[in-house]
């Protein structure tokens, strides 16, 4: 009765804050179209985007400029966090995001590389989304537990937790390396352009990335939420996941891909922003509790959320025009993530006796 009563507090307490959350995410979302150089009121902006009457400038600017960018903060951000969360859940390690263990790196080096190439504009988001699979594909290779007593190496247990979130950084430190370098030997013009995009920014967004964003990433997000079960074995720890039919291998390695694909599908809409794959999973955990599929829906709104607010920020909190989003997120993120190490590092009272 205990257990039962504990679970529907936690079912009321989600449904509660993604309530909130929705409420919250709409009112951003009408801000994101009404506020600007040209401030609209509430009823000429929704006018203009559901009906396109009133003046021909705000259907233009509403349905054209504003809504696309507004629609991609929302899909990247909740594909961040859900990533995070994923990510998060099979390393079994608080620290572990897309862009720590490379993934946002991969994009980065992918998006660079096309703007050094003479690539068309449209190819960019391509690269970006190869690139960070390439870097994953890496990523796992490296991670994998090779038993090399055999005739023929196999695999023992798929990918190391631990190992997986050290092979990550190794591997976005050289994917840095590698993006700084391109950005060092390139033109001026070109390396302007490809550092404001490799910081994360939302800005140029049109509806054909926005409406590819949207499909690829509903598919994507279907993946995480079938997956949820599988993991939710997992938790249980490898011997009874074998025990109940679930190879915990192949597994870890179904949720990492589902993981890497929602990273990248965001990274290629927004570039490499940082901060809400990594703290978006611990803000919902906090106020929601163990991982359930609500909660895992509420990373998705609560990552939305915050990547629109902080677009909100970089446009018209601060002083400086056109700061891209990702400079927003990390300066938030790295006292955060700092915090988080300190609390990580610091003993546990109870086995300090």
């Amino acid at each position: 009765m205990h257990r039962v009563s504990a679970i529907a507090r936690q079912r009321r307490r989600v449904a509660l804050l993604a309530l909130a959350g929705l409420a919250l995410l709409a009112a951003a979302m009408l801000a994101g179209i009404c506020l600007g150089e040209n401030d609209l009121s509430p009823a000429r902006a929704l006018n203009a985007l559901f009906f396109g009457t009133g003046d021909r400038g705000d259907v233009l600017l509403v349905g054209r400029f504003r809504t696309p960018r507004v629609l991609s903060a929302v899909i990247a951000g909740a594909g961040l966090a859900v990533a995070g969360a994923v990510l998060q859940r099979v390393a079994r390690n608080p620290l572990a995001s897309p862009d720590v263990v490379g993934i946002t790196g991969g994009a980065s080096l992918g998006a660079t590389a096309a703007v050094a190439l003479g690539l068309a504009a449209p190819l960019t988001p391509v690269a970006a989304l190869g690139g960070g699979l390439c870097a994953a594909t890496v990523l796992g290779l490296l991670a994998v537990q090779i038993d090399g007593s055999q005739a023929a190496p196999r695999l023992k247990g798929g990918i190391s937790p631990t190992r997986l979130v050290l092979v990550g950084l190794a591997v976005q430190a050289g994917l840095t390396a590698a993006v700084n370098l391109f950005i060092v030997r390139f033109p001026a013009e070109l390396a302007s352009s490809a550092l404001h995009w490799t910081t994360g920014s939302l800005y140029g967004r049109n509806w054909n990335e926005t409406i590819i964003g949207a499909v690829t990433m509903t598919a994507a997000l279907t993946a995480a939420f079938a997956l949820h079960r599988r993991a939710a074995v997992l938790d249980l720890g490898d011997d009874a996941a074998g025990a109940l039919g679930v190879r915990p291998g192949p597994a870890r390695l179904q949720l990492l891909a589902v993981a890497v694909v929602l990273a990248s599908l965001a990274v290629a809409l927004t570039g490499p922003v940082g901060f809400v794959a990594l703290a978006v999973p611990h803000l919902v955990h906090r106020l929601a509790g163990p991982p359930t599929p609500g909660t895992l829906a509420l990373n998705a709104l609560a990552g939305a959320l915050l990547l629109l607010t902080a677009d909100l920020v970089a446009q018209h909190a601060l002083p400086l025009d056109g700061l891209p989003v990702g400079v927003v997120t990390a300066t938030l993120g790295a006292p955060f993530l700092l915090a988080l190490m300190a609390r990580q590092n610091r003993p546990d009272p109870r086995t300090a006796r």
